[in-house]
């Protein structure tokens, strides 16, 4: 395997579609697009109803480009341990369809470019600063704690939870209750998602060297009893924004509802801890923070339009 990845390493890479995708494959795209849904309720929280399309804009590309360096970078950190686990070793350094350097310079171009955009195209310093707070706590700390500590899926959550924000100081805001809100709600989301991953592929984890919480874990006890303690806590922290003034009772009732129903799912997992089970926690998941973010916009950003 270092054999190939030498060889390959080697290799020029043709700027052709598929060297294009392998780019754009380096942001890890489908993270990227979550990451900017919070971006933007973010800022139309703060914003709204003085809502600036343009700064909106701005935030959106100099957030995405700071996101995409920041996976780059890790994607570069991780090619060796990427190498050894089945489903990332096709990505483009393992494979060696990307040199190191090539990757390096992507990264870099990307973050700083990011970073000096929402600087210079926002009357707020702000977004820039907790977007540069965002690159360095997930490339200087989360990603080598992945090789050290299990608690580098609790300390990789606070960089995962800045983006909402970064569309909140955008939008001219500074960081009170309500931007805390937001960040409590992300922060806490990605817990059990993030459990539930490790745990459906604790054995690539292993391969790789990433000390999860999964590894050792050989009843599921610990990570059951982690997702059900942060599904619990993220019920209060769901009506969060209710209380800082941020939205209705709608936003109340209909946080508190999937709330629950989150946790029912993490409580599947405690009662037979396996994949399938797994895989239940992972999907609520995926339908917990979109629904949290719609309710967000129906319930606090466009009633200030229209009530």
């Amino acid at each position: 395997m270092k054999a190939a990845l030498l060889a390959t390493a080697r290799r020029p890479t043709v700027l052709t579609r598929a060297g294009l995708a392998d780019f754009v494959e380096l942001t890890k795209p489908r993270i990227a697009v979550m990451a900017l849904l919070t971006v933007a309720v973010g800022y139309l929280l703060a914003a709204a109803p003085a809502v600036n399309p343009a700064y909106l804009i701005h935030t959106l590309i100099g957030t995405a480009l700071v996101a995409g360096g920041a996976s780059a970078f890790n994607q570069l950190m991780e090619r060796h341990s990427d190498a050894q686990m089945r489903r990332t070793a096709n990505r483009p350094l393992p494979s060696g369809r990307l040199q190191p350097e090539e990757a390096f310079a992507f990264a870099a171009s990307m973050s700083i470019v990011g970073i000096a955009y929402l600087a210079m195209t926002l009357p707020h310093a702000g977004a820039a600063i907790v977007a540069a707070l965002t690159l360095v706590s997930y490339v200087g700390i989360y990603t080598p704690l992945k090789q050290v500590t299990p608690l580098n899926t609790l300390v990789g959550a606070v960089p995962g939870a800045l983006p909402p924000v970064i569309g909140w100081c955008a939008a001219g805001g500074s960081v009170d209750a309500g931007a805390i809100s937001l960040f409590l709600i992300v922060f806490l989301w990605q817990l059990p998602h993030f459990l539930a991953i490790a745990w459906i592929y604790r054995a690539d984890y292993a391969a790789g060297g990433h000390r999860m919480l999964a590894l050792g874990d050989v009843r599921g006890r610990r990570t059951a009893r982690a997702m059900l303690l942060t599904c619990l806590a993220l019920i209060p922290a769901s009506v969060a924004p209710y209380l800082a003034g941020l939205t209705g009772p709608v936003f109340a009732v209909g946080s508190l509802i999937l709330g629950i129903w989150f946790l029912s799912a993490a409580m599947s997992f405690a009662r037979r801890r396996g994949d399938r089970q797994a895989r239940v926690v992972l999907r609520a998941s995926l339908l917990y923070l979109p629904g949290v973010l719609a309710l967000l916009v129906v319930d606090g950003v466009l009633p200030r339009f229209f009530g």
